[in-house]
């Protein structure tokens, strides 16, 4: 069989093994393209922004110009020369910059907020390193004009509080154009991005600045809302601000015990869930957390660096959201919140990108496909009825 096999193809008309040839160049080229690009927009188109309560009364106009639209996405984990394999590097950062530049195409953010760990060798890069990992920062995460770039620092970009050096949150600070323990106002509405490595609460040299920076914070917004009847001497020259209650934004989480009461599909996986999280490592301490709640009474927090999602409630009123890694790396279903924020109120909604375990599916499906097709041309694999018709007339031959 298989050297008639091979002498039918030797006889096949030249046009007739090029066309041949040219479908499985242009089906493996599709399969391509769809698994690398298309795939994004196909998932990505499926988010809606969520609607906020507070917004339903006024007209639709009013509404959309007053509801800031908010991107917010963790734990990036840019690979570096230490520890990172070029083909690993390759890989995840085309899979985050496609997700990221769809996103943004599709889904047109006033402003994007990166929950800390940008890089994953931030913590002891040297400086040529350090160079080259935000020159790729920035062509994966480039933004329009349209939208504003906001970066939180995490323990991975400056290194847990034992690795932390004035150095490296400067470098950091410098890169991003922010300070730790800073305050953002967008339609009235106030971030305060916190530098939770530094919540340490020993007095190192970063961790008193920070904390002071903090302080100062909490007083011009306590000033904020208090009622324009109400005097007091303290709040005199004060800088006004939006009376509007703040939303942290930080890298570690507020303290928990673990994650045992987190739900839903990318929460931590089942066996992990019940380990306990180290203060200071895992989590903020208690002492820190409650620092933080006293300071600001914030009614959202964010927060990243467990790479799974969990919703807590602090003191049975205060909303906090963990962000799940947006890299492949550390989950085979990344993805991202979007938030539709107003001075009063706040909703958000999950998207989700493409499963990695399906994109290897398609891959895998496509590859046996594509042996079928080569086995069938060449007559190596035919269909049933043939080759039992030639199995009889070989017998009664």
């Amino acid at each position: 069989m298989l050297s008639y096999s091979s002498t039918t193809v030797k006889n096949l008309p030249l046009k007739k093994r090029l066309c041949f040839l040219l479908k499985l160049v242009g089906f493996v080229t599709s399969v391509f393209i769809f698994c690398e690009f298309l795939i994004y927009y196909v998932v990505i188109f499926q988010c809606r922004w969520p609607e906020v309560k507070g917004g339903a009364p006024m007209g639709e106009k009013e509404t959309s110009a007053s509801v800031l639209k908010a991107m917010i996405l963790a734990d990036t984990h840019l690979l570096g020369e230490i520890k990172g394999h070029w083909f690993d590097k390759l890989r995840r950062e085309w899979q985050m910059e496609r997700s990221f530049q769809t996103a943004l195409w599709l889904l047109q953010p006033d402003i994007v907020f990166i929950l800390g760990d940008i890089f994953d060798e931030g913590k002891w890069s040297s400086p040529q390193a350090w160079a080259d990992d935000v020159r790729r920062f920035r062509k994966m995460f480039k933004y329009p004009v349209s939208t504003e770039l906001v970066v939180i620092v995490g323990n991975h970009d400056i290194g847990f509080h034992y690795e932390m050096t004035t150095y490296k949150v400067n470098r950091f600070e410098k890169v991003f154009n922010l300070t730790s323990g800073k305050l953002i106002t967008r339609k009235g509405i106030n971030f305060v991005l916190v530098n939770s490595v530094a919540m340490d609460g020993d007095g190192c040299a970063v961790c008193s600045t920070s904390e002071a920076k903090l302080v100062a914070l909490s007083h011009k917004l306590n000033c904020s809302l208090q009622k324009p009847n109400h005097s007091n001497k303290r709040c005199s020259d004060v800088e006004e601000l939006p009376a509007s209650e703040p939303i942290l934004l930080q890298h570690y989480p507020l303290y928990r015990k673990s994650d045992a009461e987190c739900s839903g599909e990318d929460s931590a996986p089942p066996e992990e869930k019940n380990t306990p999280f180290k203060e200071k490592y895992d989590v903020l301490s208690q002492e820190a957390s409650q620092k933080l709640i006293w300071w600001f009474h914030p009614r959202l927090i964010l927060s990243g660096h467990t790479h799974s999602a969990c919703e807590v409630l602090h003191a049975g009123k205060i909303p906090e959201v963990s962000v799940p890694s947006f890299s492949w790396r550390n989950r085979n279903n990344p993805s991202f919140i979007m938030g539709s924020i107003t001075p009063t109120d706040f909703s958000l909604q999950k998207c989700f990108l493409p499963y990695e375990s399906r994109v290897f599916t398609i891959y895998c499906a496509a590859g046996a496909l594509f042996v079928i097709l080569i086995l069938a041309h060449v007559q190596l694999l035919t269909p049933p009825f043939y080759f039992a018709q030639r199995l009889i007339s070989k017998h009664k031959a």
